[in-house]
């Protein structure tokens, strides 16, 4: 799905008014229709409803979301907020049509705001996403006494006040909505941590715009959904074998650590790969022939780190299709000796997690040496090790975008909505995933499933959005059976599904 930006996404509107053709009052019907039936699926006709409306078109938006509810028998107060001396025209037809049927308030001053009470839900149609300056005046009056009710709110399209595309300035007057009912396509603001207590919980309700112009229209941001993924999952032909989904290795693991190596191992496995080797320190030999006994396992030289000489036979990096780097793998000096050789050995694109990139961001000559194309999977925090401190989410974006541009790569930066840069200059964002999965091992598991998707042949980005996505969608199996407390990286192992 592609996420548009503000002048892209009136293009769209302005494209279905002209081809599909429909009026414009027509279309902002549709819209409100699409609004209306998501909110009396979810809120019953006992909870008082009032409306805030601007004078511009998301205004109008409101207005007619409160003549269907009113229709509907819903208890509608309708409020329109007198910030400027014009009002659009089709908020004047809106108003026309609502005030034949039910009163409207009007907020002029602050002595004109209601007292809002708990139990009572507002509807948030102040402000549209064309807005570009700060909120001021009775509009900020009335959003600030919203944000202190007691009340559900339910912002139509974008939050009263939340720039759509670009950073709010530090002290920006925004509603903090409950939910967030958007058009047809989600905006980029709705992926950023900085951004979510003025998004809520967000849907997207489908008001049938041009499908035509959403395809071609280019874009650089993506929200990857099980449509997209559908597309990207392989059949298995009646007639393979264990050589034809590729041989991984995962270098994982030190003293203390093993839990990290049997996570990916295990996660690996359980994406399907062919055959996989592990190579571990002697200590943990022991643990992944017990724990693991589908893999194999390459004890290491040395008996607490890894060292990358094997016991058994000089490594010959050739024969695996696929190498995941970094679980558990610590940052001694004989560790980055390891990773350094490997970075330079290694002839197809790697899985960089955890130590490893931390290893890299305390050496940054290594990032040169990086194969091109190999996946980086860092938080937050190591992403900034990696880079530099950013100022806003939108900073960080163009961080992330820069650094996998520059350097070739695919980088996961992981967390809510977890943002995949690629090489070519977009950003997929996840819509899968839950607060439960901020737990320890669970980075681990997104590693050994990566690795093995690589494996298989899926080229890096096919390999990033459909691991990312799956990941997150056994974690939110786990959430839906026993809650978000409590999950464990183990159980998202044992929720992959691959149907």
């Amino acid at each position: 799905m592609k996420i548009l930006n503000v002048e892209q996404t009136r293009a769209l509107d302005q494209y279905t008014i002209e081809h599909e053709p429909v009026a414009p009052i027509n279309l902002m019907e549709r819209a409100a229709q699409a609004f209306t039936d998501w909110y009396t699926a979810r809120f019953d006709k006992d909870r008082p409803v009032r409306v805030f409306c601007g004078l511009g078109n998301n205004g109008g938006d409101g207005l007619a979301i409160a003549r269907l509810l009113t229709q509907l028998e819903y208890k509608v107060q309708t409020y329109v907020v007198r910030y400027a001396p014009r009002e659009s025209e089709d908020f004047m037809h809106n108003h026309r049509r609502l005030k034949l049927i039910a009163p409207i308030s009007y907020i002029e001053n602050e002595r004109d705001i209601p007292v809002i009470r708990n139990r009572e839900v507002v509807i948030d149609a102040i402000l549209g996403s064309g807005l570009s300056r700060t909120t001021e005046g009775i509009v900020q009056s009335a959003i600030d006494a919203i944000n202190h009710s007691p009340a559900t709110v339910v912002a139509v399209d974008i939050a009263s006040g939340l720039f759509a595309d670009a950073a709010n300035g530090p002290n920006a007057t925004i509603i903090q909505p409950d939910y967030t009912v958007t058009f047809q396509l989600p905006k980029l603001a709705f992926m950023l941590p900085s951004q979510s207590q003025y998004v809520g919980e967000w849907h997207v309700v489908d008001i049938n715009l041009s499908r035509t112009f959403m395809d071609r229209t280019p874009t650089t941001y993506f929200y990857t959904t099980e449509r997209e993924i559908r597309h990207l999952l392989r059949p298995r032909n009646r007639f393979s074998h264990k050589g034809s989904f590729g041989h991984a290795l995962l270098f994982a693991g030190s003293y203390g650590k093993m839990g990290a190596a049997v996570l990916a191992s295990r996660a690996c496995l359980r994406s399907g790969v062919g055959l996989l080797s592990v190579q571990v320190p002697r200590c943990g030999y022991d643990i992944i022939q017990t724990t693991v006994p589908e893999a194999m396992c390459q004890p290491d030289g040395h008996q607490h780190i890894l060292t990358g000489q094997s016991e058994l036979e000089e490594i010959d990096l050739s024969k695996y299709a696929a190498i995941g780097v970094g679980p558990g793998i610590g940052t001694a000096p004989e560790t980055l000796a390891m990773l350094t050789k490997l970075l330079s050995d290694a002839q197809k694109p790697l899985v960089i997690d955890a130590d490893a990139l931390n290893l890299i961001a305390q050496n940054r000559e290594l990032i040169a040496k990086i194969p091109k194309n190999s996946i980086l999977t860092p938080h937050p925090k190591e992403f900034e090790r990696l880079t530099r401190r950013w100022t806003s989410d939108y900073d960080k974006l163009g961080l992330l975008r820069d650094f996998a541009q520059r350097n070739r790569l695919v980088v996961v930066l992981k967390g809510a909505h977890s943002a995949i840069a690629t090489a070519d200059g977009t950003t997929h964002f996840n819509s899968t995933g839950n607060p439960g999965m901020s737990t320890g091992g669970t980075g681990d598991v997104l590693t050994g499933i990566l690795t093995g998707l690589l494996a298989q042949g899926y080229d890096p980005v096919e390999a990033a959005v459909l691991g990312v996505f799956e990941h997150g969608r056994a974690g939110d199996r786990v959430a839906n059976q026993r809650g978000q407390i409590g999950l464990t990286a183990q159980d998202i192992i044992e929720s992959l599904r691959w149907d």
